[in-house]
């Protein structure tokens, strides 16, 4: 890696302030998905469900892994307990039936938008001062 030189406090207070900043999110976010009777860890699987880079709203485990940055078996363990709960169904793929997709059920949907619309100001809030750090 090349030497990119010495850094500056302006880069070291830009730093501080997004972290700062992304922790309040996440703390207020919290309390929002908890309002809507969800956990974090199962609010962010519902919303990488739903937010699934091909757009088809669905994801297998392999996907959510990568995405979310966990192990297999602790994101496998975590689709089992909201399949549980009712908010996750399986589908078998139709070209590799070792494939399961994962889909919201209707209540799986319900809660993630009702957590999704309960944290939009802060969402715009947090990008309203990462703008303002110009990094």
């Amino acid at each position: 890696m090349p030497d990119a030189g010495p850094i500056t406090l302006d880069e070291v207070l830009h730093a501080a302030e997004f972290r700062r900043l992304l922790r309040r999110f996440l703390a207020h976010g919290d309390a929002g998905v908890r309002r809507a009777r969800l956990t974090p860890q199962r609010y962010l699987l519902l919303l990488m469900i739903k937010g699934a880079r091909d757009g088809t709203e669905q994801s297998t485990v392999t996907e959510l892994a990568e995405r979310l940055q966990l192990a297999q078996s602790t994101v496998t363990e975590l689709v089992s307990r909201a399949e549980d709960a009712g908010l996750v169904a399986r589908a078998q793929s139709q070209s590799d039936a070792r494939v399961a997709h994962l889909r919201l059920t209707p209540a799986g949907e319900e809660r993630l938008e009702r957590a999704f619309t309960s944290l939009g100001t802060e969402r715009a809030q947090l990008r309203d001062a990462y703008d303002e750090l110009d990094v």
